[in-house]
């Protein structure tokens, strides 16, 4: 072995060094070579898989997905689905797109549940990526990731095939917003008026006061630099108030500032005698802490929320902002609806001339379907461009604030009638809907599934405070229990009535509500003389029902419970109000007639008034027209009326004819009747108490389903009929509606929406007995569902009158209209009384 001597190390890592770090290297290129071709292998498997059954969790760095509604036009409720993930948002594709994945999606942004999708990008095009594409999910899932797809960003959509959901509004109890609509940071999201003076316990609504904006977690001041009366129009528009008025700005500004001992001493300030009043607002501006956040705010007047105005946000730290100046400080005016004493006395004195605009078929005061009034009709406007400030147009006609939605597609129900308006483009300064420009249409522009309505924004009054439900199933049923000490709503304390008197009872907490149930049955101012039994009345039915709803912002009432054993699981047993009887109209229990004194204060729970509430509600209407078409008299042998007599569908004299001689003269039409509401009409009780006739040999779902009379024309009942509903079902639909209802085989009845009812001249009991009618003119009148048994949106519709000239042998009927068709003084000159809307001689 030749020895050659040791070996020099060379400048630089020893050669020992240097072999480690070549060993090493190989190591490592070995490592990458067996893990490139792993990856190559692992990618060959993929690649011939199918897709992976879900996305993955959460973006790349953890955080969980967050998901917003964005697009126009929309509601806070609809919108184009928007998810972001890997730090970037992007849209989902509709291909293969269901309901069950609106369901999920709704979820992700806070809502109980889908009531729709949309397809074809019909909130517009997004931008971005299209994250998800043929996403499947069966509804019941807790997020979109356990959902089926193509994976993140696998997807050969366009942005025309953007998805998008409509949610139903109702929040998830407890849901924190952090996934809802994102919202940017110069976006005004919510806004309120404070009165400052503190002390004044006068009642709601607030009118004026300083203007505050929600800040995240607090309220906020805006800076009165610039400020107009167009903002304050578009702020009092916001709060429910048609306009603004003027407020004294030196008042609320002479609160910020010192008052001088030079005052004090010489008492020559102008503002000496409200020292007093000064000294508490200065304490009461020192509890609440100004927090500029907004300033240069810059309205037109015509917009609908004062994010759409233009505004400055002040950045960072706020300290020492708007110097100089002060809060902006708003007056509004109230609408008649809201205002009392002397306020509305000369609201209505400005208001006597005709109204020109309602509306129809909302559950909530300032929401409906809008209807105008031209040539002395009723009829509908289309909803073609139907938007926000037309909307906002209506509203303030009507006494409310501007719009806070523009409904289309008949979303409060079909009305009946002319369609009087289309593509309304209001600018928005409009002091009536006739002075936008629009369009006459006939009638095959629009139909009345396009019919527009609206949802106003409306003071706030409290009055859902001073009333509550307990031990239901849901929140839209149980036992109403109203808050005594309640009556008159104040700033201060909203959450009381004043029916009793002060002062908590045994047992109760001082400061709490005590709540106290409606007697649903009751003796008293209704009571009638004779037995016990006799006594005893029930005063709650669909009508008080109706405005309890109402009250509690839950929309229609379905039933008006009388008995509620049932829920007795709660400590309220003491009763606090008997006799309620409402119209129909009122906002709240308090605005109804109600017994003096109290009665039955003791009968416990089961005799308290409940009721089940409803966010949609039928509609009945009766075809005018084919009434007056099918009109005709009959003289009809007595033999052949045998079952007609035992149902009471002949005039009392009928009992003394000489059966089965002679015969009785009929006057005979026809009754089509429709359902132009939003949930079918069903019969109040259910198969298992409906009323088998031998005699016809036919079930009666409800004893009396209309009224028919004929009338002088100062209202005197000269005949009557009545028709049981021995069979409600879908006699014909809309085009795009299926039957549902079938009275064959002892089947369900009912009216489905769209659908309509039949009930032909040639039946029994589709008459009026006129044997005793001497000639003369008289009104025919035809009333449905009399007696409000079923829930419905609107009952001011269920009545048709025509007029009517019987000479003896034969009867003209003309003019036959809906009870509200027409103006009040073309009802007015079609009859010479008002009608009676139900069958009670009084």
């Amino acid at each position: 072995m030749l020895d050659t001597g040791p070996l020099e190390a060379p400048d630089g890592p020893s050669f020992s060094t240097q072999v480690q770090a070549a060993m090493a290297t190989g190591v490592a290129r070995g490592r990458q070579e067996l893990f490139g071709l792993l990856c190559g292998v692992w990618l060959w498997v993929s690649a011939a898989e199918p897709s992976p059954t879900a996305p993955t969790g959460q973006n790349r760095e953890g955080t969980p997905l967050q998901f917003r509604l964005a697009g126009y036009p929309r509601k806070h409720n609809e919108g184009r689905v928007e998810v972001f993930y890997n730090q970037e948002w992007g849209t989902i594709c509709d291909d293969d797109f269901t309901l069950a994945n609106a369901h999920v999606l709704c979820r992700h942004l806070g809502f109980v549940a889908a009531t729709g999708w949309t397809h074809s990008a019909k909130y517009g095009k997004g931008t971005g990526r299209i994250w998800l594409d043929n996403l499947n999910c069966g509804g019941s899932e807790k997020s979109v990731v356990d959902c089926r797809s193509r994976g993140w960003g696998n997807s050969d959509c366009s942005h025309e095939e953007d998805a998008g959901v409509i949610c139903k509004d109702e929040r998830i109890a407890g849901f924190v917003d952090s996934n809802v609509i994102e919202t940017e940071q110069s976006q005004v999201e919510e806004l309120r008026l404070r009165p400052v003076v503190s002390h004044a316990k006068r009642p709601l609504p607030v009118t004026e006061g300083i203007v505050e904006v929600r800040y995240k977690n607090s309220w906020a001041q805006i800076c009165d630099e610039n400020w107009s009366s167009q903002n304050s129009r578009v702020v009092c528009g916001l709060l429910g108030f048609p306009a603004e008025k003027k407020v004294n700005r030196n008042f609320y500004r002479s609160f910020q500032q010192p008052i001088s001992a030079h005052s004090l001493a010489n008492k020559v300030s102008p503002l000496c005698w409200h020292l007093p009043l000064l000294e508490s607002h200065r304490l009461y501006a020192q509890r609440h802490p100004l927090n500029y956040r907004l300033h240069s705010v810059s309205c037109l007047g015509n917009e609908a929320h004062l994010s759409l105005c233009s505004s400055q946000f002040y950045r960072g730290n706020a300290t020492g902002a708007c110097k100089g100046g002060m809060p902006v400080v708003v007056g509004c005016v109230l609408g008649p609806l809201f205002a009392t004493g002397n306020a509305q006395k000369r609201q209505r004195q400005q208001r006597q001339g005709q109204k020109r605009i309602r509306l129809k078929g909302g559950a909530r005061p300032g929401e409906g379907r809008v209807e105008v009034l031209k040539n002395n009709e009723w009829g509908t406007v289309c909803d073609d461009r139907w938007n926000l400030m037309s909307a906002s147009v209506a509203c303030r006609e009507l006494g409310f604030g501007s719009a806070k939605e523009a409904l289309t597609g008949a979303r409060m129900g079909q009305g009946m009638g002319p369609v009087h308006m289309n593509e309304v483009q209001c600018a928005g300064s409009e002091k009536s809907l006739w002075s936008c420009p629009h369009k006459n249409i006939t009638q095959e522009d629009c139909k009345h599934s396009e019919d527009a309505g609206v949802r106003c924004n409306i003071p706030y009054m409290g009055y859902e405070t001073t009333i509550r439900l307990s031990m239901g199933r849901n929140r839209f049923e149980g036992r109403v229990e109203v808050a005594r000490g309640a009556g008159s709503l104040t700033r201060s304390h909203p959450a009381r009535w004043e029916l009793g008197s002060g002062g908590a009872e045994a047992g109760e907490t001082p400061g709490e509500p005590r709540w106290r149930a409606i007697a649903s049955w009751s003796t008293g101012a209704y009571a009638s003389s004779g037995l016990l039994e006799s006594k005893w009345s029930s005063g709650w039915s669909t009508t008080e029902a109706m405005v309890a709803c109402r009250q509690l912002g839950l929309g229609y009432a379905m039933h008006a419970v009388t008995e509620t054993w049932y829920w007795d699981a709660s400590n309220v047993t003491e009763m606090v109000l008997s006799g309620v009887k409402c119209a129909g109209h009122e906002m709240t229990l308090s605005h109804c007639q109600r017994h003096d004194t109290l009665t039955c204060r003791k009968t416990g729970p089961r005799f308290a008034a409940g009721v089940i509430c409803s966010e949609t509600a039928s509609d009945l209407l009766l075809h005018a027209p084919l009434v007056q078409e099918t009109a005709y008299i009959e003289d009809r042998p007595l033999h052949m009326l045998y079952c007609a007599a035992e149902e009471n569908c002949l005039s009392s004299s009928a009992r003394k004819a000489n059966w089965p001689y002679g015969h009785r003269r009929l006057l005979r039409f026809s009754s089509q009747i429709h359902n132009n509401g939003r949930a079918d009409f069903r019969p109040k009780a259910g198969r298992h108490s409906w009323v088998w006739h031998e005699c016809h040999g036919h079930y009666h779902s409800m004893d009396i389903f209309t009224h028919y009379d004929l009338l002088t024309p100062n209202g005197t009942k000269v005949a009557e009929g009545h028709k049981a509903s021995f069979c409600l079902e879908d006699t014909e639909c809309q085009e795009d509606v299926g039957k549902r209802y079938e009275c064959a085989n002892f089947g369900e009845q009912g009216i489905t929406v769209g659908c309509w009812d039949l009930y032909r001249h040639d039946i029994d009991c589709q008459w009026i007995d006129i044997t005793d009618v001497r000639p003369g003119n008289y009104i025919l009148q035809v009333v449905i569902n009399p007696q409000n048994e079923v829930a419905e949106s609107d009952f001011t519709n269920n009545a048709m009158k025509c007029s009517c000239k019987y000479d003896g042998h034969r009867i003209w009927v003309h003019s036959c209209h809906i009870g509200d068709a027409l103006s009040e003084e073309a009802s007015r000159r079609l009859e010479q009384y008002p009608g009676q809307l139900n069958n009670q001689v009084v």
